[in-house]
């Protein structure tokens, strides 16, 4: 308690009393004017002696160091040394230290006091450096190696095979000189182990990313042999996986087997991957059994969704009914490990907890789990299409099985997906259960709004396949008031508007589809379409554009683009896309035949031959490309040729007198005149009052002497006789009606200066529109007489998607060859015939339709004449056999006396 001072109760509480105060034994700023301490500095007391040798054994020759009571005795020990610190006679010891601060009694005479050193100026500079040195050479060439190394991986995480493998490559030579140069310098035993490794597994790897499986498999062989790596055994994993990939399969599962023998059960999830693989192998080798044990194996230890998957696929394969209902169950009982979809709903107003939750509602993790779930679902519900027809009797009574499995599992909003893919598969059979489809499809009108939407679609869907387009409006009004941004509902919309002929509205309803979904190709192709029919023409043409960047190899995209540049009178752009159409549906009869008649029109005629004739090949029943064909051989005289086209005509088209009639000319024109007679004999036992016939006829036993001449001279008489009075009887008729019935009697004559049309080719191109898929007949929107009955696969699609929107595009008109396109004859030959006493023409006859019947017409005058409906025949050259009589120009001119001579 006596040393303890307490503070008198008379000072003041100052919290700074004695800051300033100070020892002044501390001072050091008068030790100028301190004539005590001056004294002793100058003095003996305050310098050392000389050092000398007598005073061996310190580092600078001098005497060991004295204690502060100046006696060279060594120094005592605890018991006999003074205790410093202590209290004597009532006062504190002053504190020293073990070593004096900065000033010593060995200082030599007239040295300056400098404590800290400051009278030896600036430290001297850093030595540089010596790279010439072995160890730093090493060093940098280390650093060169992982360098190149950090660059392959690089290049391989970019894409770049080649760079990556050549950084690979000279990463493992930098190495290798870099272990020659340690084994010079003698420093063979610091070889970096893990940075070969690393240069020999990258190299090994980057030659498997470039599919050099054989140096892959040698690299990896030199690190798997080297017992100096740890945990090598595992890269057998790799090397099984090339074996897999060269379908090596017995060599795949041995290294599989090895690598497993070579981990530990500490590394669990490695050994089930390798299990997993093993397993597939099997399955690619056919050995279900095998792979079911290590599906199995798997599935007990820890399951997951894609083992269970195939496990299913096992059992399927070997036809296990009750194996695969358990395994079925066992998928849908499989953890997802993923958290509820309830943690990312604010529960509360706190706004730190909203913009938590508004951050991670779309970080890597929640779209990971998004991921995961619905490779889930995909899995489960392919799983029940699978098994459904093989575990019941019936694929109704096992799709219900797995509905209600599923409606008992953590999949519950799966089992309505399965329910409305129960209907599409419905749809999807041969045997047409629409109406069950459709009972299932209306129970989901009053479950949930997503549930409801997709129904609704469907059933939209196959109202508007029935054409029944009210219920197919109210359908897709239902889905667009329950999911208004579901694109396929809008596009059902615009489909029903658009067969109402409202254009402007459907175009409106197919962009809101695209707004909602930009990649929604039904939306965007039947826009086009509506463009094209307001002839926005160049608004058209952007959207198949846009749709031609989407779907490269789209067909009926390609067929669009040739026709609006048709359209808009670019034939060279139209060509150019019919000739990529080709090479996406080369054997498309209707896409031949319109480059055929492109190159028609453009004046290219072996070009149009030639694609013509290829589309007559594989479609040998269209009819205006028999006609085409046969007038082209007419024109370029080879009769010959043309007689199989018009034969095949005939047979197309038996109730069509023309074609027999070309038949019958052809022969005449061939020189056949004997098979041209009986030609025009059967023609006219099937047609008696076809008067062409019977003129020919006449000329023909007139040629060529034959009695009949007389007997076919009357009938031609009479049927013109009674041509004659058929049409006296009708502009008798008083009534328009009664006349216009029998004019329509009296229709398609078979008289010499009657007209008939010929067969127009099909004008309407049929489109599906909702899953941009061909026609039936397999070309890009062709339909008609002349489809090709091919249908490609994989054309349909399911019902999910738009429906299909047949929308009639406006073809240009059929040009034919110059022969068949000239003007027919008028048949008045009585009045202009020649020195033969008939005038020959280059013009064929036009006859009737080829859905016409034949009929007879009337003629005011009985005309016998002969002409020729291929046109005249090729002169004979001239030769000097005979002169040439000069036509005189003026031989009809009678001359007057005013022309005469004087």
């Amino acid at each position: 308690m006596e040393n303890v001072h307490l503070v008198p109760e008379e000072e003041d509480d100052d919290l700074y009393t004695g800051y300033n105060d100070y020892n002044p034994t501390f001072d050091s700023e008068d030790l100028n004017n301190d004539v005590g301490f001056q004294q002793a500095v100058r003095t003996s007391h305050g310098r050392r002696p000389p050092m000398t040798a007598k005073y061996p054994g310190t580092a600078i020759g001098g005497r060991p160091i004295g204690t502060a009571y100046g006696s060279r005795v060594p120094v005592g020990t605890a018991m006999g040394r003074p205790m410093t610190g202590a209290v004597q006679d009532g006062a504190a010891r002053p504190m020293t230290a073990v070593r004096a601060a900065g000033y010593s009694s060995s200082i030599a005479r007239g040295s300056v006091f400098d404590p800290l050193g400051q009278s030896k100026g600036p430290a001297p500079p850093l030595e540089r450096q010596n790279e010439d040195t072995p160890e730093e050479k090493i060093k940098i060439l280390e650093k060169k190696v992982n360098d190149l190394i950090e660059e392959s991986c690089l290049a391989h995480a970019h894409g770049d095979l080649q760079l990556s493998l050549e950084k690979a490559k000279e990463a493992g030579r930098k190495e290798r000189a870099l272990v020659r140069q340690r084994e010079q310098t003698g420093t063979a035993d610091h070889i970096n182990l893990d940075l070969t490794y690393s240069v020999l597994f990258n190299l090994a790897n980057q030659y498997a990313s470039n599919d050099m499986y054989t140096e892959a498999l040698n690299t990896y062989q030199v690190i798997v042999k080297n017992k100096m790596f740890n945990n090598a055994g595992r890269l057998k994993v790799n090397m099984a996986n090339i074996y897999f990939k060269q379908k090596n399969y017995t060599k795949a599962i041995k290294f599989y087997r090895m690598a497993l023998d070579q981990i530990s059960n500490a590394h669990n999830a490695m050994r089930i991957k390798i299990m997993q693989n093993i397993g597939v192998v099997f399955i690619h080798m056919g050995q279900y059994s095998d792979a079911i044990t290590s599906f199995e194996y798997i599935m007990s230890e820890n399951p997951n969704i894609k083992t269970g998957f195939n496990l299913i696929l096992c059992y399927y394969a070997i036809g296990d009914r009750e194996r695969m209902k358990k395994a079925f169950q066992k998928l849908i009982c499989v953890p997802l490990g993923i958290d509820d979809e309830d943690k990312y709903i604010p529960a509360n107003d706190d706004p730190h907890a909203n913009m938590v939750i508004e951050a991670i509602k779309n970080d890597k993790l929640h779209q990971m789990e998004r991921d995961r779930k619905a490779l889930a679902e995909k899995y489960i519900m392919t799983s029940a299409k699978l098994i459904a027809p093989a575990i019941e009797s019936s694929f109704a009574a096992g799709f219900d099985w797995c509905v209600d499995m599923v409606k008992g599992s953590q999949y519950v909003e799966l089992a309505n997906d399965l329910e409305i893919n129960k209907a599409i598969t419905y749809l999807r059979q041969r045997d047409f259960k629409q109406a069950e489809a459709v009972e299932t499809l209306k129970m989901f009108e009053k479950k949930d709004s997503r549930v409801k939407s997709a129904a609704a679609t469907n059933l939209s869907f196959l109202y508007f396949l029935e054409k029944d387009y009210d219920q197919a409006d109210r359908y897709a009004e239902l889905a667009m008031s329950a999911d208004r941004y579901n694109p396929a509902a809008l596009i059902n919309k615009g489909n029903t508007v658009f067969v109402k002929e409202d254009y402007e509205k459907a175009a409106e309803f197919y962009k809101e589809a695209l707004r909602n979904d930009s990649s929604c190709t039904e939306a965007l192709y039947n826009l086009g379409l509506t463009y094209k029919r307001l002839g926005r023409l160049e608004e058209s043409l952007d959207c198949f554009l846009k749709l031609h960047a989407i779907l490269r190899n789209s067909a009926q995209v390609m067929y669009q683009l040739a026709n609006l540049y048709e359209m808009l009178e670019d034939p060279h752009q139209a060509i150019e896309w019919l000739m990529q159409l080709t090479s996406v549906t080369p054997t498309d009869a209707q896409v031949l035949a319109k480059l055929g008649d492109l190159y028609d029109n453009e004046g290219d005629k072996s070009q149009a031959f030639q694609y013509y004739y290829e589309s007559y090949r594989y479609f040998p029943s269209n009819i205006s490309v028999i006609e085409w064909l046969g007038a082209y051989y007419i024109d370029t005289q080879f009769c010959e040729k043309a007689i199989q086209y018009f034969e095949r005509a005939t047979l197309i088209q038996p109730t069509q007198v023309k074609w027999q009639l070309m038949v019958a000319s052809c022969y005449r024109r061939s020189g056949n005149y004997q098979k041209a007679l009986e030609t025009y004999k059967d023609i006219h036992r099937k047609f008696p009052e076809n008067v062409e016939c019977l003129r020919f006829l006449v000329r023909l036993c007139t040629d060529m002497g034959l009695k009949e001449v007389q007997d076919y001279a009357t009938k031609l008489k009479k049927v013109e006789k009674m041509k004659e009075i058929r049409e006296q009887r009708v502009r008798s008729g008083r009534e328009s009606s009664a006349r216009g019935r029998r004019e329509g009697s009296a229709g398609s004559g078979n008289t010499s200066n009657l007209t008939h049309t010929l067969p127009k080719k099909p004008s309407d191109v049929d489109l599906i529109s909702g899953d941009v898929q061909l026609s039936a007949s397999g070309s890009a929107g062709f339909k008609g007489s002349g489809s090709n009955p091919q249908k490609p696969s994989g054309s349909s699609s399911s019902p999910i998607n738009t429906p299909p929107l047949r929308a009639s595009v406006s073809r240009s008109e059929a040009k034919y060859s110059p022969v068949l396109q000239q003007g027919r004859d008028s048949g008045q030959s009585n009045h202009g015939t020649s020195a033969k006493g008939e005038r020959l023409s280059i013009k064929l006859k036009t006859l009737p339709g080829s859905n016409e019947p034949y009929e007879a017409s009337t003629q005011q005058e009985i005309d016998a004449s002969y002409v020729d409906p291929l046109g005249p025949q090729m002169q004979r050259p001239k030769t000097a056999a005979r002169k040439r009589t000069e036509e005189d120009e003026f031989a009809d001119e009678e001359l007057g006396d005013d022309l005469l001579p004087e």
